[in-house]
Protein backbone atom coordinates (compact mmCIF):
# COMPACT_ATOMS: atom_id res chain seq x y z
CA UNK A 1 0.00 0.00 0.00
CA UNK A 2 1.11 3.54 -0.77
CA UNK A 3 0.62 6.69 1.31
CA UNK A 4 -1.00 9.56 -0.58
CA UNK A 5 -2.24 13.11 -0.04
CA UNK A 6 -5.79 14.26 -0.85
CA UNK A 7 -5.50 17.79 -2.25
CA UNK A 8 -8.85 18.84 -0.82
CA UNK A 9 -6.78 19.32 2.34
CA UNK A 10 -4.81 22.15 0.69
CA UNK A 11 -7.54 23.46 -1.61
CA UNK A 12 -7.20 27.03 -0.33
CA UNK A 13 -3.68 27.09 -1.78
CA UNK A 14 -4.79 25.69 -5.16
CA UNK A 15 -7.14 28.35 -6.50
CA UNK A 16 -5.02 28.97 -9.58
CA UNK A 17 -2.44 27.01 -11.55
CA UNK A 18 0.53 28.68 -9.88
CA UNK A 19 -0.82 27.75 -6.47
CA UNK A 20 -1.56 24.20 -7.56
CA UNK A 21 1.93 23.85 -9.01
CA UNK A 22 3.52 25.11 -5.79
CA UNK A 23 1.33 22.81 -3.70
CA UNK A 24 2.30 19.75 -5.75
CA UNK A 25 5.94 20.55 -5.04
CA UNK A 26 5.31 21.07 -1.31
CA UNK A 27 3.49 17.76 -1.01
CA UNK A 28 6.25 15.97 -2.92
CA UNK A 29 8.85 17.59 -0.65
CA UNK A 30 7.07 16.10 2.39
CA UNK A 31 7.67 12.70 0.86
CA UNK A 32 4.35 11.78 -0.70
CA UNK A 33 4.54 10.00 -4.04
CA UNK A 34 0.80 9.63 -4.57
CA UNK A 35 -1.98 12.23 -4.72
CA UNK A 36 -5.70 12.65 -5.19
CA UNK A 37 -6.59 15.82 -7.10
CA UNK A 38 -9.88 17.23 -5.81
CA UNK A 39 -11.21 20.64 -4.84
CA UNK A 40 -8.62 22.53 -6.87
CA UNK A 41 -8.77 25.01 -9.77
CA UNK A 42 -9.48 23.97 -13.34
CA UNK A 43 -6.54 22.48 -15.22
CA UNK A 44 -5.85 20.87 -18.57
CA UNK A 45 -5.01 17.16 -18.33
CA UNK A 46 -1.73 17.69 -20.19
CA UNK A 47 -0.74 20.38 -17.68
CA UNK A 48 -1.41 18.05 -14.76
CA UNK A 49 0.47 15.21 -16.45
CA UNK A 50 3.56 17.39 -16.79
CA UNK A 51 3.35 18.79 -13.25
CA UNK A 52 2.99 15.32 -11.77
CA UNK A 53 6.00 14.09 -13.72
CA UNK A 54 8.08 17.11 -12.69
CA UNK A 55 7.44 16.32 -9.01
CA UNK A 56 7.65 12.53 -9.17
CA UNK A 57 3.97 12.17 -8.28
CA UNK A 58 1.19 9.85 -9.41
CA UNK A 59 -2.48 10.84 -9.35
CA UNK A 60 -4.60 7.82 -8.42
CA UNK A 61 -8.02 9.40 -7.90
CA UNK A 62 -10.04 12.52 -8.65
CA UNK A 63 -13.47 13.80 -7.68
CA UNK A 64 -15.60 15.30 -10.43
CA UNK A 65 -19.06 16.95 -10.47
CA UNK A 66 -22.08 15.37 -12.11
CA UNK A 67 -21.85 17.50 -15.29
CA UNK A 68 -18.35 16.16 -15.94
CA UNK A 69 -19.16 12.58 -15.01
CA UNK A 70 -22.06 12.44 -17.46
CA UNK A 71 -19.63 12.61 -20.40
CA UNK A 72 -17.95 9.34 -19.51
CA UNK A 73 -15.95 9.11 -22.73
CA UNK A 74 -14.31 12.51 -22.33
CA UNK A 75 -13.68 12.23 -18.61
CA UNK A 76 -11.95 8.88 -19.13
CA UNK A 77 -9.92 10.22 -22.07
CA UNK A 78 -8.78 13.16 -19.94
CA UNK A 79 -7.81 10.90 -17.06
CA UNK A 80 -5.80 8.60 -19.33
CA UNK A 81 -3.61 11.57 -20.24
CA UNK A 82 -2.36 11.86 -16.67
CA UNK A 83 -2.56 8.15 -15.93
CA UNK A 84 -5.49 7.98 -13.50
CA UNK A 85 -8.09 5.21 -13.67
CA UNK A 86 -10.19 6.01 -10.58
CA UNK A 87 -12.79 8.74 -11.11
CA UNK A 88 -14.84 9.66 -8.09
CA UNK A 89 -17.89 11.47 -6.81
CA UNK A 90 -16.85 13.45 -3.74
CA UNK A 91 -20.29 13.94 -2.26
CA UNK A 92 -23.70 12.93 -3.54
CA UNK A 93 -25.10 16.37 -2.73
CA UNK A 94 -23.13 17.73 -5.69
CA UNK A 95 -25.64 15.98 -7.91
CA UNK A 96 -28.66 17.55 -6.33
CA UNK A 97 -29.89 14.03 -5.63
CA UNK A 98 -29.28 12.97 -2.02
CA UNK A 99 -29.83 9.25 -1.43
CA UNK A 100 -31.40 9.97 1.94
CA UNK A 101 -33.98 12.15 0.19
CA UNK A 102 -34.55 10.06 -2.93
CA UNK A 103 -32.31 7.03 -3.26
CA UNK A 104 -34.12 5.54 -6.29
CA UNK A 105 -33.45 8.76 -8.21
CA UNK A 106 -29.79 8.68 -7.17
CA UNK A 107 -29.53 5.11 -8.46
CA UNK A 108 -31.23 6.10 -11.71
CA UNK A 109 -28.71 8.91 -12.31
CA UNK A 110 -25.51 7.13 -11.37
CA UNK A 111 -26.06 3.61 -12.73
CA UNK A 112 -25.45 4.69 -16.36
CA UNK A 113 -22.54 6.89 -15.27
CA UNK A 114 -20.84 3.97 -13.52
CA UNK A 115 -21.42 1.73 -16.54
CA UNK A 116 -20.18 4.39 -18.98
CA UNK A 117 -16.98 4.98 -17.04
CA UNK A 118 -16.30 1.24 -16.97
CA UNK A 119 -16.96 0.92 -20.71
CA UNK A 120 -14.41 3.68 -21.34
CA UNK A 121 -11.70 2.11 -19.22
CA UNK A 122 -12.15 3.91 -15.89
CA UNK A 123 -13.50 2.96 -12.49
CA UNK A 124 -16.20 5.01 -10.80
CA UNK A 125 -15.54 5.62 -7.10
CA UNK A 126 -18.04 6.76 -4.49
CA UNK A 127 -16.82 8.69 -1.43
CA UNK A 128 -18.96 8.44 1.70
CA UNK A 129 -19.79 10.98 4.37
CA UNK A 130 -21.94 10.21 7.42
CA UNK A 131 -25.31 10.68 5.70
CA UNK A 132 -24.99 7.30 4.00
CA UNK A 133 -25.40 5.66 7.40
CA UNK A 134 -29.02 6.79 7.54
CA UNK A 135 -31.18 3.67 7.50
CA UNK A 136 -33.45 3.04 4.52
CA UNK A 137 -35.72 0.01 4.88
CA UNK A 138 -33.64 -1.06 7.87
CA UNK A 139 -30.29 -0.86 6.10
CA UNK A 140 -27.65 1.87 5.80
CA UNK A 141 -27.79 3.66 2.46
CA UNK A 142 -24.11 2.83 1.93
CA UNK A 143 -25.00 -0.85 1.94
CA UNK A 144 -27.82 -0.25 -0.55
CA UNK A 145 -25.29 1.37 -2.88
CA UNK A 146 -22.94 -1.61 -2.45
CA UNK A 147 -25.73 -4.05 -3.32
CA UNK A 148 -27.32 -2.10 -6.17
CA UNK A 149 -24.15 -1.30 -8.12
CA UNK A 150 -21.89 -4.01 -9.53
CA UNK A 151 -18.46 -4.18 -7.85
CA UNK A 152 -16.67 -3.85 -11.20
CA UNK A 153 -18.67 -0.69 -11.99
CA UNK A 154 -18.57 1.14 -8.65
CA UNK A 155 -15.92 1.18 -5.95
CA UNK A 156 -15.78 3.05 -2.67
CA UNK A 157 -13.34 5.55 -1.25
CA UNK A 158 -14.17 4.75 2.35
CA UNK A 159 -13.46 7.67 4.69
CA UNK A 160 -12.44 6.68 8.20
CA UNK A 161 -13.64 9.89 9.87
CA UNK A 162 -17.07 9.87 8.25
CA UNK A 163 -17.62 6.17 8.95
CA UNK A 164 -16.98 6.81 12.62
CA UNK A 165 -19.15 9.95 12.51
CA UNK A 166 -21.94 7.79 11.07
CA UNK A 167 -21.74 5.50 14.09
CA UNK A 168 -19.93 2.62 12.43
CA UNK A 169 -16.51 0.97 12.74
CA UNK A 170 -13.99 2.03 10.05
CA UNK A 171 -11.91 -1.16 10.18
CA UNK A 172 -15.00 -3.36 9.90
CA UNK A 173 -16.28 -1.48 6.86
CA UNK A 174 -12.88 -1.71 5.17
CA UNK A 175 -12.96 -5.49 5.64
CA UNK A 176 -16.58 -5.84 4.53
CA UNK A 177 -16.02 -3.82 1.34
CA UNK A 178 -12.90 -5.75 0.35
CA UNK A 179 -12.22 -6.00 -3.37
CA UNK A 180 -13.82 -2.69 -4.30
CA UNK A 181 -11.78 -0.15 -2.31
CA UNK A 182 -8.54 0.59 -4.18
CA UNK A 183 -8.33 3.86 -2.23
CA UNK A 184 -9.39 4.87 1.27
CA UNK A 185 -9.26 8.23 3.05
CA UNK A 186 -7.37 8.35 6.33
CA UNK A 187 -8.72 11.09 8.56
CA UNK A 188 -8.67 10.94 12.34
CA UNK A 189 -11.61 11.63 14.65
CA UNK A 190 -11.00 13.71 17.79
CA UNK A 191 -13.22 14.59 20.72
CA UNK A 192 -15.94 17.06 19.77
CA UNK A 193 -16.39 15.58 16.27
CA UNK A 194 -13.22 17.30 15.09
CA UNK A 195 -11.08 16.16 12.21
CA UNK A 196 -7.51 15.47 13.25
CA UNK A 197 -4.08 14.60 11.94
CA UNK A 198 -3.77 10.82 11.51
CA UNK A 199 -2.62 9.41 14.83
CA UNK A 200 -3.71 12.42 16.88
CA UNK A 201 -7.36 11.41 17.32
CA UNK A 202 -9.18 8.32 18.53
CA UNK A 203 -9.49 6.02 15.51
CA UNK A 204 -7.61 2.74 15.89
CA UNK A 205 -5.41 2.95 12.81
CA UNK A 206 -3.55 -0.25 13.64
CA UNK A 207 -6.82 -2.07 12.95
CA UNK A 208 -7.67 0.09 9.93
CA UNK A 209 -4.29 -0.57 8.30
CA UNK A 210 -4.50 -4.29 9.05
CA UNK A 211 -7.98 -4.39 7.50
CA UNK A 212 -6.74 -2.44 4.47
CA UNK A 213 -3.92 -4.93 3.92
CA UNK A 214 -6.40 -7.83 4.03
CA UNK A 215 -8.79 -6.01 1.69
CA UNK A 216 -6.35 -5.29 -1.16
CA UNK A 217 -6.38 -1.51 -0.63
CA UNK A 218 -3.72 0.09 -2.83
CA UNK A 219 -3.67 3.71 -1.65
CA UNK A 220 -4.05 5.31 1.78
CA UNK A 221 -4.95 8.92 1.04
CA UNK A 222 -4.54 11.38 3.91
CA UNK A 223 -7.28 13.99 4.05
CA UNK A 224 -8.16 16.68 6.58
CA UNK A 225 -11.01 18.89 5.42
CA UNK A 226 -10.56 21.31 8.33
CA UNK A 227 -7.21 22.00 10.00
CA UNK A 228 -8.70 24.51 12.46
CA UNK A 229 -6.21 27.26 11.76
CA UNK A 230 -3.13 25.07 11.46
CA UNK A 231 -1.10 25.03 8.26
CA UNK A 232 -2.56 22.16 6.17
CA UNK A 233 0.88 21.23 4.83
CA UNK A 234 2.11 20.83 8.42
CA UNK A 235 -0.89 18.60 9.12
CA UNK A 236 -0.13 16.49 6.04
CA UNK A 237 3.47 16.13 7.19
CA UNK A 238 2.54 14.97 10.68
CA UNK A 239 0.14 12.39 9.19
CA UNK A 240 2.87 11.28 6.79
CA UNK A 241 5.41 10.92 9.61
CA UNK A 242 2.93 8.88 11.67
CA UNK A 243 2.23 6.50 8.79
CA UNK A 244 5.92 6.21 7.93
CA UNK A 245 6.59 5.25 11.55
CA UNK A 246 4.06 2.43 11.06
CA UNK A 247 6.26 1.10 8.25
CA UNK A 248 4.25 2.46 5.33
CA UNK A 249 5.70 4.28 2.32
Amino acid sequence: MKIGAQFFTVRDFCKNLNGLSESLKKVADIGYKTVQISGVCDYEPQWLRDELAKNGLKCVLTHKPLAVLKDSKKVCEDHRIFGCKNIGLGWYGYSGENPDDNYPRFKEIFTPIAKGIKENGGYFMYHNHDQEFIKLDGKAILRHIAEDFAPDELGFTLDTFWIQAGGANPAEYVEQFAGRIPCIHLKDYAYGRKMAVVGEGNINFDKVIAAAEKSAVEYLLVEQDDCYGENPFDCLKRSYDYLKAMGLE
